[in-house]
């Protein structure tokens, strides 16, 4: 039996978002009903609600950043029992068969991935995300939040966690290494907390120093103004890592500048327009420019349980979900440290 629930959805392309009703499927074999806590805003919820990346469906309920607490199981269900709690991120199925999925790379299923919302499940029903009281989610994409992180700071670690703890590791951070983070926003203060817990030596790299204070709070040994164009000089041929993590345009070239020889741009930002590049700016110094699109199942549970015993959770502000439209507002205008979260009882 389906289960009605209360959400706030986005009614059409860049409509405000506004509180409604939707239906959860019935709980299958091996499905497990969420009863959601919190959940987190993440700048895509905008793109995407807005139209920003491409058409989307209607309405949406936007949403992957998702903390709850287990209510019920299906008879099938070995990995969660009612009390657990979990979160669910940016996907809620794929095809499991190819070989990214086999080798525990869902986000890039052949097929593609089933996204939390704005997409379509093999049901052939719309997919709803967290913007809503309850969820039912497939065990097989559903993660244990341990217990040495509160729900309210652990829901962006589903998606601002991932983002940047899935490139950090890939690309080798660590004691030894320099790695700097390109803007401190929801995805950036996740990557200098992570970058910093593994034991790299960290430097923002921020349009001004309005948060430097809250930069070296939060892990950073360095601190630089990329308005300033010293910066780029004094900083040439210094990093091994540098993480981009802005939605806006930014001058690649410029940063490709500040690399080691070896050293790699990653970038985890998703801004609506493309970038052009001077192909000069790489070939020297044999660097590489990478992209990055969160982690598989597995990587995300890892980065939960090393966010548990480092200590770490998202820098949040709480707010009721009829404040939603003028949290988007304020996430365009960089007004949040660092990433708003919906008390899901207030919906």
């Amino acid at each position: 039996m389906t289960t009605t629930v209360a959400a706030y959805a986005a009614p059409s392309a860049k409509a405000p978002l506004e509180r409604t009703t939707i239906e959860r499927r019935t709980v299958g074999e091996h499905d497990v009903l969420i009863d959601i806590k919190f959940a987190g805003i993440c700048h895509s919820d905008i793109h995407q609600a807005r139209e920003g990346w491409g058409e989307a469906i209607f309405p949406m309920v936007p949403g992957h950043e998702i903390a709850g607490v287990v209510s019920e199981v299906g008879p099938g269900v070995t990995k969660f029992k009612v009390g657990d709690r979990v979160g669910v991120g940016c996907m809620v199925d794929s095809c499991r068969e190819c070989e990214p999925c086999l080798s525990g790379q869902e986000q890039h299923c052949v097929r593609g991935n089933v996204g939390t919302y704005n997409a379509i499940g093999k049901d052939g029903e719309p997919t709803y995300g967290g913007y809503a009281q309850k969820v039912v989610v497939d065990e097989a994409f559903t993660v244990g939040i341990p217990e040495g992180v509160a729900l309210d700071v652990a829901a962006p670690l589903l998606c601002a966690g991932i983002t940047t703890y899935s490139p950090l590791k890939h690309w080798g951070a660590g004691p030894g290494k320099k790695v700097a983070v390109v803007g401190l926003g929801g995805l950036g203060h996740m990557g200098v907390k992570i970058a910093h817990a593994l034991g790299a030596e960290v430097t923002v790299l921020s349009q001004s120093l309005r948060k430097k204070d809250d930069g070296l709070k939060l892990g950073a040994d360095h601190y630089y103004a990329t308005s300033d164009p010293k910066t780029f000089e004094e900083l040439a041929g210094s990093f091994d890592i540098i993480l981009s993590t802005v939605s806006a345009q930014v001058d690649f070239g410029a940063y490709l500048g500040l690399l080691k020889t070896g050293g790699a741009l990653v970038n985890v930002g998703a801004p609506e327009e493309p970038i052009s590049l001077n192909l000069f700016s790489l070939i020297g110094g044999n660097k590489t420019l990478a992209g990055s699109m969160i982690g598989g199942i597995a990587e995300t549970q890892e980065m939960l349980d090393f966010c548990a015993e480092h200590g770490l959770g998202a820098e949040i502000e709480l707010i009721e979900a009829s404040q939603v439209n003028e949290a988007y507002e304020r996430v365009l205008n960089s007004d949040v440290r660092y990433r708003f979260v919906i008390d899901a009882a207030t919906i």
